[in-house]
């Protein structure tokens, strides 16, 4: 199915040029545990207690060279139109009434809305103005959200890629549980359904890789990215982190299907998604927050590639995320 044009597309009008078609891939497949198996798509290892990635444990660099670095060379430089990026607001009227037309809406950062089948999805809700578990320091927000919470339709399902602040906000998660007319399903990683309960949200439902679920009609699976976990300096990797595949249900009248990487490196991961659902309708790939590549390398994929993940998925569209909104590494924000 089309996605509808602007300005429904995405909530920056600026930020549109990031949507790109092309690819292809195998045709259709409907996944099945079997087909993941033989994908190389299986439940996350574990080491010690924590979670691990598929290729082994996550390159370190120094932490304190990075920031005494970004100090000296005063990163990142502000873009060169100082932060005044022009805004392109969705019309809401219209977004609360649909129920036909299948529509993304980019929020910010990986937050987008996703209308599938009259279904409302919510990706890592931070509404917040600091990605932070602090109200006053922080990665403060440079651009306000395309959509407030009170502007969302009624959200049926929230997906949770990982635990950072930039990904898992406080306040957003229970606002949403909050929502008129009942709370969302918040499908999230092993180890962060506890969490949830701390903070009063109980329709949650947690997935390991490979994991399936059905919720409101439509198939999702929790999938593997390459990337890590904490909310403290003693948590580190407690918790899961991944991506999210979604297809419609098999027979369905208007089928459509959606990869959602969340925050990742780059590895075999995207090659086995590809193999394991043979291609994508659409796709939300992480393209920001990768300078310096020393350091930022293992955990995050640069645009170039963004562009490869695109390709290994088989992605007939994609739209770059995880950037523009917070200032979080040593690239320009735009």
């Amino acid at each position: 199915m089309p996605i509808r044009p602007s300005p429904l597309l995405c909530g920056i009008s600026l930020w549109c040029a990031a949507t790109c078609a092309g690819a292809g891939g195998e045709p259709s497949v409907e996944p099945s545990a079997e087909r993941l198996a033989a994908s190389g798509i299986h439940h996350a290892p574990r080491v010690d207690d924590h979670f691990e990635n598929n290729d082994g444990p996550l390159a370190r660099g120094s932490v304190w060279k990075w920031r005494w670095n970004a100090f000296i060379n005063h990163l990142p430089p502000p873009p060169e139109n100082g932060y005044r990026f022009p805004m392109d607001h969705p019309d809401v009227p219209w977004l609360k009434a649909n129920r036909q037309d299948n529509t993304l809406t980019w929020i910010g950062h990986a937050t987008a809305l996703l209308q599938i089948n009259g279904v409302n999805i919510l990706t890592d809700p931070v509404f917040s103005e600091r990605a932070s578990p602090l109200s006053f320091i922080g990665p403060a927000r440079k651009v306000p959200p395309g959509l407030t919470l009170a502007e969302l339709p009624h959200i049926d399902v929230v997906l949770i890629s990982h635990s950072h602040y930039d990904h898992l906000d406080t306040a957003s998660v229970q606002a949403l549980n909050r929502q008129a007319g009942g709370p969302p399903r918040f499908l999230v990683p092993l180890g962060i359904k506890q969490w949830m309960a701390n903070k009063g949200i109980d329709t949650v439902e947690e997935l390991n890789w490979s994991d399936h679920t059905r919720v409101a009609g439509l198939d999702f699976w929790f999938v593997p990215a390459t990337h890590w976990s904490a909310r403290s300096f003693s948590d580190r990797n407690d918790t899961l982190w991944g991506g999210w595949a979604m297809k419609t249900a098999p027979g369905a009248a208007r089928p459509f299907s959606l990869y959602f990487a969340g925050d990742t490196g780059y590895s075999g991961d995207s090659k086995r998604i590809g193999a394991a659902f043979g291609h994508f309708d659409l796709a939300l790939i992480p393209m920001g927050a990768y300078a310096p590549r020393w350091f930022m390398g293992p955990q995050h994929i640069d645009p170039q590639q963004a562009v490869q993940v695109f390709k290994d998925v088989g992605a007939k569209k994609a739209i770059g995320i995880h950037w523009g909104t917070f200032e979080l590494t040593d690239e320009p924000l735009d």
